[in-house]
Order: C-alpha cells, then sequence, then structure tokens
C-alpha cells in the first residue's frame, strides 16, 4: 500500500479541477495543466478533494498509485504558486544574459550558449544569479539541469554554474615537486 497515495489532495478555492476519461486539467490563477493518468489508477473529485486510488494490488499498481498522487499534487502547488530554481555562475568572464525570452550563457566558450525558454518557463538573472521560473516543477527542474550541464561547477577551482546552495567538494591540486 502506498502511503503517498493514500492522502488525497486538497483543491484550493481558486484551482477547478476536471476529469475527462483518463485525462486530468488543472486550472489556477498562474496557468493550467494537463496530465494523463495510466489506466492501473483511477481518480476522483469529491469535497474539494483528489482522491486517487489503485484499480489492483500489484507491485506495479502501488508505485504508479503514489506517484500519480505526488505529480497532481505538485500540478496544483504549481498553478497556486509556481515553482523556481536558482543557479550561481562562479567564474571570472562567465556571465548570463536574457534576451527576449531566451538565456544567453557566456561560459568561456568560442560562441555564447542559447538556451531557448520553452512555454510556461521564464528566465530572470541578477549579477551571477539565473532564475528559471514557471508552474511545471518537471519542467523547471529538466531546464534548470540542461543550462548546468553547460559548465559544471570543477573540482580544482570551483568555477562553473551550481544550484544555489550547492556545496562542490574541492580537490587539492598538484603539489609542486621538490628538488633535492
Amino acid at each position: 500500500m502506498s502511503r503517498v497515495g493514500k492522502k488525497p489532495i486538497q483543491i484550493p478555492d481558486n484551482v477547478e479541477a476536471k476529469i475527462e476519461k483518463n485525462k486530468i486539467l488543472i486550472k489556477g490563477p498562474k496557468g493550467e495543466l494537463s496530465f494523463e493518468v495510466r489506466p492501473e489508477v483511477f481518480l476522483s473529485i469529491s469535497d474539494n478533494k483528489i482522491i486517487v486510488s489503485p484499480l489492483k494490488q500489484t507491485k506495479q499498481t502501488n508505485a504508479l498509485w503514489g506517484t500519480t498522487r505526488a505529480l497532481l499534487f505538485n500540478m496544483v502547488h504549481g498553478v497556486v504558486s509556481g515553482y523556481e530554481k536558482k543557479l550561481e555562475i562562479q567564474g571570472v568572464g562567465y556571465r548570463a544574459a536574457v534576451d527576449g525570452k531566451d538565456l544567453n550563457l557566456s561560459m568561456g566558450f568560442t560562441h555564447p550558449v542559447k538556451i531557448e525558454a520553452p512555454e510556461g518557463i521564464n528566465f530572470l538573472v541578477e549579477k551571477n544569479i539565473v532564475t528559471v521560473s514557471g508552474i511545471n516543477k518537471e519542467l523547471v527542474g529538466q531546464i534548470s539541469s540542461k543550462i548546468r550541464k553547460v559548465r559544471p561547477p570543477e573540482p580544482y577551482k570551483g568555477k562553473g554554474i551550481r544550484y544555489l546552495g550547492e556545496v562542490v567538494r574541492k580537490k587539492a591540486g598538484k603539489k609542486a615537486a621538490t628538488t633535492g
């Protein structure tokens, strides 16, 4: 039995949820998201709560039950308050700038790296901090990961792009050989 799946999802007053066959549509003040539910899981709405339940008891169904509930909770939270991830750029000459809706990164390559913003994602740059925000938690995390992969933090000087608050363990460099 899934402990996560058992909990009903409370629908706030300013959020509207509709179930059509195996698809759920959640609409809120920040936008709308839809999700296609697997046939092993059953959804129902009652008393402003989304209830997720399995149709049969198998190991895979229990996993899908909890996962579906977590994804629906993230959708409800996203349309109400949204999600954001912050990335920090460290290194001399490393810069980021917003160009329209896209993000331009100058990371020491011969060319600037351009990352296009998909529908529903916004970029904000303040000094050396890039903020990725949107209503879809999965998409915000995916785009943040894509930005970090442009120049991951290296272990000797710590230069590169890292999540805000991420700790990069530094390695000791080569020691100078003493002449005897």
